[in-house]
This record gives structure tokens, sequence and C-alpha cells, in this order.
């Protein structure tokens, strides 16, 4: 679990091909002095990973799978680029961003980047499939930071990057068209959970009083008393 609060930025050293997936090897830059240890785990550009190696005071290693090279953009590092990193939430961290599972929802596209003040103003195209999870004034997770939806109109939908976030993560590198990976709010894929089972219970209630209800006859009715009898 994460903030979705950047620590740091790393580099990559190595994205290194093997058996069908990808072993990432990062520098963790400003992370480098961090109490991290074989099997923690550490967020990516937002990507829930765990860190394999023994060695962890220059370099940190991850094993990413098929299925997290599928749904991510991971697979498309080279050396030398920069990447998000934030480490795993602990008890005594402070909750600054919104709780982030790590676990890419999709992957979205810079629209347009303009700037406002001292900050910027991204627009970002989103799959049609999570449009539903974004709200105006809700929380995303773009490339692993958390931020707030401003506007929201079709698919797209407009977060502000003030300064400090735009300098100390990799959104300093976008460019329009560019991919990123989006993380919706865990709250609301848990209440579409919620709400689609209790649909579905609601079914399944009508489907059992519905035939009792074609079996209501103007006879029935005068039995019990509803009208008057029948002649």
């Amino acid at each position: 679990m994460f903030t979705g609060i950047v620590q740091g930025m790393g580099r990559v050293r190595q994205a290194i091909s093997s058996a069908g997936d990808l072993t990432l090897a990062i520098d963790p830059g400003p992370l480098a002095g961090y109490d991290v240890r074989t099997g923690d785990s550490v967020a990516v550009n937002g990507v829930c990973l765990t860190v394999v190696n023994q060695d962890l005071t220059s370099e940190w290693r991850f094993d990413v799978s098929q299925e997290t090279l599928s749904r991510s953009l991971l697979g498309q590092l080279a050396a030398a680029q920069a990447v998000n990193l934030e480490l795993a939430l602990l008890p005594t961290t402070r909750l600054g961003g919104h709780f982030v599972s790590g676990h890419v929802d999709g992957i979205g596209r810079v629209v347009r980047i303009q700037p406002s003040a001292r900050s910027k103003r991204v627009l970002l195209d989103a799959p049609p499939a999570l449009v539903r999870y974004i709200a105006e004034k809700g929380s995303i997770t773009v490339d692993g930071v958390s931020l707030t939806i401003n506007t929201v109109s079709g698919n797209l939908f407009e977060v502000n990057i003030v300064p400090h976030t735009w300098y100390t993560t990799t959104m300093q590198y976008y460019r329009e068209g560019c991919g990123v990976h989006l993380e919706v709010d865990l709250i609301a894929r848990y209440l579409e959970r919620l709400l689609s089972q209790q649909e579905s219970a609601e079914d399944e209630a009508r489907e059992v009083i519905e035939p009792q209800e074609a079996e209501i006859t103007r006879s029935f009715l005068s039995r019990q008393g509803f009208l008057p009898p029948d002649d």
C-alpha cells in the first residue's frame, strides 16, 4: 500500500529481458540510504514491485512478470530513464495523498500541457473503461503521483501540477502523446463492486417474486378478501 507521494526519482540502469519477462535494475538516487530490504515493496512509476536483490546500497532490482508487462509501460523503460519511486506505507507514515495499491488500472495519454501561473495544467485521455471511476475533485494516481481531478469531460480529465511535484517527479519529462499509468481511487472501485452485488441480489429477488405475482388472479384476490366474492 502507498500514498501517491513520490519520495524521489531513480534512474533505470538496465532492463534485462529473460524468458519472456523482465528484470529492472534501478539506481534509487536519493533513496539509496533508506532501509530497503529484499522482499520489500516499492512503487515504480506507480507499479508495485518487489525488491529481489541482496546488495541494496546502490541498485534495486525488480522482477516484472508478463502480467505486469501487459498492463503497464514498464517494458518500454530504457537505460538512464527516470522513474518515480515510493516506499511502501508504514503505520506511522503521514497520509499526504490517498490510499494507492500500486496496481495499474489502465494506460492514459497526455493530451495537452498548459502553464497556469507557476503550475501546469495537464489534460489526459483515459481508457473508456475507467471513465466511470473518474470524478471532479476526486483522486487519481498518475505514474504513482496522487492528484486531484480538476475537471472531467467524456474520456478527458484535467489535473493541476504544482511546481514542487513537476520538478521532483517524471512529470517534468511529459510531452503531448506520451503514455502514463493510471490507478483510480480504491473507494470508487469498491463502491462499484458493492452496488453491482446489491443490484444482482435485487434482480434475483425479482426473479423469485415475479412468478408468484403472475399467479395472482381476480379469483385469488377475491378469496383473500381484497375484492368482492365472485358470482
